[in-house]
């Protein structure tokens, strides 16, 4: 399995023009609100890009924030054999 941060490789995922006009909306709200002297989280420039193309994913949210809530709670559990197999699956290139 190859993880990497790879910003281009994100950049080209996302390069539709809707997301990277939607990006630019997000930098451009978070300037203004720094300037109100607000709360501010500023999203690097790959998770703006993720996040404009969320509403057009296949991620399924309920299921997303099930997940979460199990890791924190600590009751997440994935069988060994589970990872294992598509450890196996990923090298075999299945």
């Amino acid at each position: 399995m190859n993880v990497s941060n790879n910003l281009q490789a994100l950049q080209e995922l996302f390069s539709s023009p809707e997301v990277t006009e939607a990006a630019g909306k997000t930098s451009a709200q978070g300037s203004q609100r720094a300037e109100a002297g607000t709360d501010q989280a500023t999203l690097s420039t790959a998770a703006s890009m993720a996040a404009a193309a969320a509403p057009d994913s296949d991620v399924r949210m309920d299921k997303v924030a099930a997940i979460q809530q199990a890791l924190a709670s600590g009751s997440y559990n994935v069988p060994a054999s589970a990872v294992a197999g598509k450890m196996i699956d990923q090298m075999l290139g299945k």
